[in-house]
């Protein structure tokens, strides 16, 4: 990114040149400085010319493992024809003087990167808002871009380092201390289906997990009751964004199967009076839920990005639920559908981290599952791209042996069961729990009442959906 000059803008940018000059002084004496230097700096953090050259010099030299003092440097600036164009020997020495210690080295190169990233966010804001006056851009793709931009501005400050064992250890610790006592095992957010957390031990923060199965299987009940039993049994605030339904008649579907009344009969105005008093009392738990629903439809990634980061900071969201991610769109200079497919998983994966709590989103199949004899999905099934299956932490199958048909693996009928396969958990072990499916409400439930008590709905001992 160019940098802002005085002659550009008609005022002088935010920089610090005699901090830089200290930077340099302290990188000549001391190859250490160096080392801390280019942690946090690279040439185009310095605002004058010259001290770039110079850097760049500095670690020229320290990279081949050469000394680099006022002698080496003048003679690998000499040899790249820079020298007279810093400002010559003199100038090269004289950077020493300003030294008071080498040991503040790290401090001052952190001067030197904030007015970077000053400088660097002038430079993306003129450009956009240049553009935005010609009006020659699309609106979507110049927002996007003006977002990429502010993303590697802030990318630069970023810069990791090392975490010694004695930290890591110490933190790991406080970790464990935690959850130390809970002998649910459920360490992260519930599901609320005891099986499938004892496998999991819930969602864990900064998971990606893809929920995937083919149609009419039941994918938006499924994730309906996660964002139902997190919200409404353990008091959890969920974000779900929803690109198919509406956010009614999602409700709909929540009210009818906490309600256990058949959605037909609802939608038509024929639900028994009675039925209809059952309703009207048990919607209360859902009225005080904490689950908030955007129903914008073809939402792009980036728009999906920003109202996630407000919802976490106005709401404190301990979970989001995608409804579903082949129908989000991705950026608009990508060759193929599988890359904007890519770039879409790798984004929610993004998210997951940044806001440090579980995505789930929900993923189509393609075909070839139904050639398969036992019609049992598995990874390679994820549909348009591999990228999905590399950047999710948890992959889940829901298969449902009745709609084909078939059996359960013991020979008994499968009517009613729907079986959850864990097909990727990458801290924790793969394989399938088995959960009750009640078609007429659409509502899933433990096949088995909780043994544990934090399953136990704080409304009484009904199971979970």
């Amino acid at each position: 990114m160019p940098d802002v000059r005085p002659e550009s803008s008609g005022r002088i940018p935010p920089q610090a040149v005699d901090v830089e000059m200290s930077v340099l002084g302290a990188m000549l004496l001391e190859k250490e400085a160096i080392a801390r230097a280019v942690e946090v700096l690279d040439e185009t953090a310095f605002y004058k010319p010259s001290h770039q050259e110079i850097f760049k010099a500095l670690v020229a030299l320290f990279e081949k493992n050469e000394a680099a003092d006022s002698i080496t440097v003048v003679e690998e600036l000499r040899r790249a024809g820079k020298l007279e164009a810093v400002g010559g020997p003199l100038y090269i020495s004289d950077l020493t003087m300003h030294v008071t210690s080498a040991a503040n080295v790290e401090y001052h190169a952190k001067i030197v990167l904030e007015k970077a990233l000053l400088r660097n966010l002038i430079s993306a804001s003129t450009e956009i808002t240049s553009r935005a006056f010609n009006e020659n851009d699309d609106a979507l793709d110049l927002l996007d871009e003006a977002e990429n931009k502010i993303f590697q501005i802030s990318e630069k400050r970023l810069k990791k380092s090392f975490t010694s064992m004695k930290e890591a250890v110490f933190t790991t610790m406080e970790m464990l201390e935690s959850i130390h006592g809970k002998h649910s095992g459920v360490t992260g957010v519930p599901s609320g289906f005891t099986a499938l957390d004892s496998m999991t031990g819930g969602f864990q923060n900064s998971d990606m997990i893809i929920v995937a199965a083919r149609p009419s299987m039941g994918k938006t009940a499924f994730v309906l009751s996660l964002a139902r039993n997190a919200a409404v049994d353990h008091g959890k605030p969920i974000g779900f964004f929803s690109l198919e339904m509406s956010a009614q008649q999602l409700v709909m579907r929540l009210i009818c199967a906490e309600a256990r009344v058949d959605a037909q009969s609802v939608r038509t105005g024929r639900l028994p009076d009675d039925q209809w008093r059952n309703l009207s009392t048990r919607i209360g738990k859902l009225y005080n839920a904490k689950i908030f629903i955007d129903d914008t439809p073809a939402l792009s990634i980036l728009e999906l990005r920003a109202k996630a980061r407000r919802l976490k900071a106005e709401h404190d969201i301990s979970m989001i639920i995608i409804d579903y991610l082949q129908l989000m769109s991705g950026p608009k200079n990508v060759q193929s559908r599988e890359q904007e497919i890519s770039q879409i998983s790798r984004s929610l994966k993004a998210l997951a981290k940044e806001l440090n709590i579980p995505v789930v989103a929900l993923s189509q199949l393609n075909r070839a599952v139904e050639t398969s004899s036992d019609k049992r999905p598995m990874l390679a099934n994820l549909r348009e791209s591999g990228a999905i299956e590399q950047d999710a932490d948890v992959v889940l199958f829901i298969h449902r042996p009745e709609k084909y048909g078939l059996t359960r693996d013991d020979g008994s009928s499968a009517e009613g069961i729907a079986e959850i396969i864990i097909g990727k958990q990458r801290n924790g072990p793969t394989g399938e729990v088995e959960l009750a499916f009640i078609n007429q409400y659409a509502r899933f439930e433990n096949l088995a009442l909780p043994t544990f008590d934090e399953y136990a709905p704080a409304g009484g001992n009904e199971p979970a959906f």
